[in-house]
């Protein structure tokens, strides 16, 4: 979302006034909204054209009938309506500072500018390489097919465990590389090969980008990825495309374009010809969280149910695609636990998440970090203070091992919500123990 200009900022009387003041140290944002409405003159269709939500939304919360309480949200709206970080409990934002008085890093500082410009002085510039490519013959065969598909699943398994930040670069070069030998004329079989590379090297692409939470970098990846699988008519890939999209609007708490989103996926899904059990299973799935977000306890039973259905008629023969083999036993299972959590049935989704954590691979970092969290959010639900702290504190290993901003976001959501117990001793302990591995992820609590 581009930032406003600093002529849009909230008049100082309006952030000095106590009943402001209250509101955001109390993140009631209806209150906050009605105030920025009286004093600022900023309706609420301008709140939610810069704060990035639906008009409906803002409505709501002014009329009190929604909260808001995701990480992702509240940083919107701070950066939209230029509230200081610090009001709202967050770490101090960038437009906070003026570029004029923006520190350089020390590290940078201490690095002198003739041993950077030693680094690279022996690597051609972007100009030579681009020549060189030009010159160079591409001969594609089914094994460069093979090959270009063993680096992708080595991707995946590696932001598992690492997180995408530092793949992003190798896998956005090897996209352009795809795309620039889809514009020599190929053989049909080579052709189609080609296209689905391209489309999943563009899915990754976009999925680093959720994962550090660059949602609009990440929709136009997914888009790009959307193109190249409709060029080829992969209705099965557009739906797993549309199903990742589902996704990020549930985390950019968009509830309605997540639902049409993955009621879109599933079209697909059902016109493709050999649409396996799997896919179907794990765009049930996404719909469950769909429903799930929007509070629909009805419907997310249903997709729970037919996401189950459908995972029970999975065959050993089956040609699942290789982009959902992740979406196992473990992973249903664990899924279907997040989805009974966003509901709110702690009860149900406490053993399934925990059932799922115990199976989950040691090495998948980001995925156990996640739903470790979500299990403690579960226990604290159900009033497990002890439980739950111990879970998160298993947590931040794993959640240390990763680069994931996601990640992050779901550590400082379980972080704000043990505010009404900071003083008892297994959340003195958690902090304690947070603030060892993770000191950056709580740097703009205004607790101390």
């Amino acid at each position: 979302m581009p930032e406003p200009s600093r002529s849009q900022e909230l008049p100082v009387s309006l952030l000095m006034n106590p009943a402001m003041i209250e509101a955001c140290r109390a993140r009631d944002f209806g209150r906050i909204f009605h105030l920025v409405k009286a004093r600022a003159g900023i309706y609420p269709s301008m709140i939610a054209r810069r704060c990035d939500l639906t008009p409906s939304r803002v409505g709501e919360v002014i009329s009190g009938t929604r909260q808001l309480l995701h990480m992702d949200v509240i940083e919107r709206i701070s950066d939209g309506l230029r509230i200081p970080g610090h009001m709202l409990g967050l770490a101090r934002r960038s437009w906070e500072t003026p570029p004029s008085l923006t520190a350089a890093p020390r590290e940078a500082a201490e690095v002198p500018p003739t041993a950077v410009e030693a680094l690279g002085a022996g690597l051609p510039g972007a100009d030579v390489d681009s020549i060189l490519a030009l010159a160079a013959e591409h001969d594609l065969s089914p094994a460069t097919l093979d090959a270009l598909r063993s680096s992708i699943a080595d991707y995946w398994r590696r932001d598992d465990e690492h997180g995408g930040e530092t793949l992003r670069p190798a896998v956005v070069g090897q996209l352009r590389y795809v795309v620039d030998l889809l514009k020599e004329q190929r053989p049909n079989p080579l052709r189609t090969g080609l296209h689905n590379i391209a489309a999943e090297l563009a899915r990754l692409t976009g999925w680093t980008y959720f994962d550090a939470r660059q949602y609009n970098q990440a929709r136009a990846y997914f888009t790009e990825s959307l193109g190249l699988a409709r060029a080829i008519e992969d209705r099965q890939f557009m739906a797993n495309v549309l199903a990742c999209m589902s996704l990020q609007a549930t985390y950019e708490e968009k509830p309605g374009d997540a639902l049409a989103l993955v009621t879109a996926a599933r079209d697909q899904a059902r016109e493709a010809a050999g649409t396996t059990a799997r896919v179907l299973a794990m765009l049930a799935m996404r719909e469950a969280f769909a429903h799930a977000t929007l509070g629909n306890h009805s419907a997310t039973h249903t997709a729970i149910s037919e996401a189950h259905t459908q995972f029970g008629r999975i065959s050993t023969g089956d040609p699942d695609p290789a982009w959902v083999a992740y979406f196992d036993e473990t992973k249903l299972i664990v899924d279907t636990g997040i989805a009974h959590g966003r509901l709110g049935e702690a009860a149900l989704a406490e053993p399934l998440i925990a059932d799922a954590l115990r199976r989950e691979h040691r090495t998948n970092h980001r995925g156990r970090a996640f739903h470790a969290f979500w299990l403690a959010r579960t226990q604290l639900q159900r009033g497990k203070l002890d439980e739950a702290c111990h879970t998160a504190m298993d947590a931040l290993a794993p959640a240390a091992a990763v680069s994931s901003q996601r990640v992050g976001g779901h550590l400082r959501e379980f972080y704000e919500q043990l505010g009404p117990y900071r003083r008892e001793p297994a959340a003195v302990a958690f902090e304690s123990r947070l603030r060892e591995s993770l000191p950056r992820q709580i740097s703009g609590s205004p607790h101390p």
